[in-house]
């Protein structure tokens, strides 16, 4: 193989996915002077951000002005159930305002009040009105201001193009080898520092909110280099994913429309969420509709409604109503607006939702229910990092947005996402920016790893036979959706890591028919290592966790562990090449963000208001 042949292409810095996270580390980097090149496997504007409906947390005060980035951090730390990387936590509060407003000087036209500032909205677990919105569309217009803003900044742009490898130079990033999708054809970036921001994994589940590009690409890429991933068992469920009809299953129904006073019940027409209203969460909850109707309207002096709970109390309420037959015909629940908002104002306040289950499912939602259930989302998990650089153990590659573990803890608050996003992007082309600046000599080429990056994908192509790439995919799929799913135990998840074995197997041995232009059996195949990679570290971390704890439910050992609150569960590569799960200690929290943490909800707007909103 000549090396030599192969385009190769020079950068300060490879940013690796053109979502919310990739886009404003590539800005950070380009802005602060480095040469970036933003790399995506699909087209630009096309990132699964776009998704992103309801909107984005940030304490601005807008609508409420009790609100303030303690209290953003409170209901982060306790939607997350205080697994979270304290340290993150606290930085995704202090700095989602100025993210955002940053948004809106770079052209993002949000929703206004009628004072003209941004407008806010409810959503499960957030104490106030706190998402900044443009409708339900919010991820499309976060994406499009940061085009826009982006490429003014100097960014070279790869389109198209999959990372399969990372290149160390001794322990450190110098590179990466890539794919065009359209030719085949390779190419070599040379760097001195790589951001994964590719986004999760949810393709290796069969019922699954995430879009094709969700393959796992950023967790496998840094595991096969010697990165941590930490808190993989934590795998988002979303509550209303429509399980009806086929046209639309899976899709995600965004949490705004609860936020806009829609109801949950069951086939017998109940609204059972007041039937399963954790205790943590009690005193914060209204317990009678007609407050929760009053909280709708503005009253400030009552509690949010049971369907604003948490994505994991919700998900497992649903299952709980279908596993004791009151659920929908379809294996679901209810999802009314229609009984509860005028036609106008569903048109006006959600009209992708609107439009996009009329178009898809000739299903009306301002006159009909929507059936609902849980649909695989988001991960909490991912590659570990350092919460102020987004860097991970290995020198020169970072990871930010739902590639990267920390924030969220066990359960990811609605909206907290896109903060998130917004505040580590940055924080990872800040890092990657004093990392870079800091290095003596730049880092050089190791061409035997790149020899045999392109040698593991063309062999896919050159076998003489092999086993089907879409039938290992859809037998994964079954495998994770049938035994690391919403509710779990030592004996369905042992089959799992089982299943995965004979899958690993299979792979080695994978074949795609064709040439390496336009093949999508080609593309499926190379994203198959990814897939397994991300499934076993979910299915492995699960079966350690012995508790039940936000999104990670374990049957067989019901409830929260005070004992399994002190360790995250790390996985990482041995050097015989085996994956390894094991538990570590957590660090210590600050004793502030402990304190602020533990208050209660009186105690805490008592002490902001002293203060003032922190703007």
């Amino acid at each position: 193989m000549n090396i030599s042949e192969i385009k190769t292409v020079e950068h300060d810095v490879i940013v690796l996915g053109a979502g919310g996270a990739g886009l404003r580390a590539a800005i950070e980097c380009s802005m602060q002077g480095l040469s970036t090149g933003l790399v995506c496997k699909s087209l630009l504007g096309k990132a699964h951000t776009v998704m992103a409906e309801g909107g984005v947390a940030a304490s601005l005060g807008n609508v409420d002005d009790r609100d303030h980035w303690k209290v953003h951090f409170r209901d982060t730390m306790r939607g997350g159930k205080f697994l979270n990387n304290w340290r993150m936590a606290e930085l995704h509060a202090r700095e989602a305002p100025e993210r955002v407003r940053e948004l809106e000087e770079w052209g993002a036209v949000f929703d206004r009040t009628k004072k003209g500032l941004i407008n806010q909205r409810n959503f499960g677990g957030h104490r106030y009105p706190r998402l900044a919105h443009v409708g339900d569309r919010t991820g499309l217009e976060i994406i499009r201001t940061l085009q826009d803003h982006g490429i003014h900044q100097g960014i070279d742009i790869y389109m198209e193009c999959t990372g399969l490898d990372l290149i160390k130079d001794g322990d450190s990033i110098s590179g990466m080898v890539g794919m065009w999708r359209d030719s085949g054809e390779f190419i070599i970036f040379k760097c001195n520092a790589v951001i994964l921001a590719t986004g999760g994994g949810g393709k290796a589940w069969k019922i699954t909110s995430n879009s094709w590009e969700y393959t796992g690409d950023g967790y496998g890429m840094a595991y096969d280099a010697g990165a941590e991933l930490m808190d993989m068992e934590f795998t988002q469920f979303h509550p209303t994913g429509m399980v009806w009809p086929p046209s639309v299953r899976g899709t995600l129904v965004t949490e705004g429309v609860r936020g806009e006073g829609g109801i949950l019940v069951n086939s017998e027409n109940k609204r059972f969420m007041y039937d399963n209203i954790p205790n943590r969460f009690a005193a914060e909850t209204a317990d009678t509709e007609e407050e929760a109707d009053r909280w709708l309207a503005g009253d400030k002096d009552a509690r949010r409604p049971p369907e604003l709970l948490t994505r994991d109390v919700v998900a497992r309420a649903i299952r709980k109503e279908v596993k004791a037959g009151r659920g929908s015909p379809h294996g679901g629940a209810f999802l009314d607006i229609a009984n509860r908002r005028n036609a106008e104002d569903i048109k006006r306040k959600l009209p992708s939702m609107y439009h996009q289950f009329n178009v898809l499912a000739e299903l009306d939602i301002t006159k009909e229910s929507m059936e609902v259930g849980p649909t695989l989302h988001y991960f909490m998990g991912g590659v570990k990092v350092d919460a102020d650089t987004q860097m991970t153990k290995v020198p020169g590659l970072f990871a930010c947005g739902e590639c990267a573990a920390g924030v969220h803890g066990a359960n990811r608050l609605g909206g907290n996402s896109l903060s998130d996003l917004l505040v580590c992007g940055k924080l990872a082309g800040s890092g990657a920016v004093n990392y870079i600046k800091s290095l003596k000599n730049k880092k050089t080429l190791n061409n035997v790893v790149v020899e045999k990056a392109i040698r593991t994908a063309t062999d896919i192509l050159n076998r003489e036979s092999g086993e089907n790439p879409y039938l290992i995919h859809e037998e994964l799929q079954d495998l994770m959706q049938d035994n690391v799913g919403i509710v779990r135990t030592d004996e369905l998840l042992s089959k799992g890591i089982d299943g995965l074995s004979s899958l690993w197997e299979k792979f080695k041995n994978v074949k795609a028919d064709g040439a390496c232009q336009f093949n999508p059996g080609w593309h499926q195949a190379i994203s198959l290592r990814n897939l397994l990679v991300t499934a076993e570290s979910v299915a492995r971390a699960a079966r350690m966790r012995e508790e039940s704890r936000g999104a990670h439910t374990r049957v067989d050992f019901e409830g929260e562990s005070d004992e399994w609150l002190k360790y995250n569960v790390v996985i990482s590569k041995s050097d015989d090449g085996k994956m390894i799960a094991q538990k570590t200690l957590r660090e210590e929290p600050d004793p502030e963000l402990k304190r602020i943490a533990e208050l209660s909800i009186d105690e805490l707007e008592k002490e902001v208001s002293l203060e003032g909103n922190t703007k």
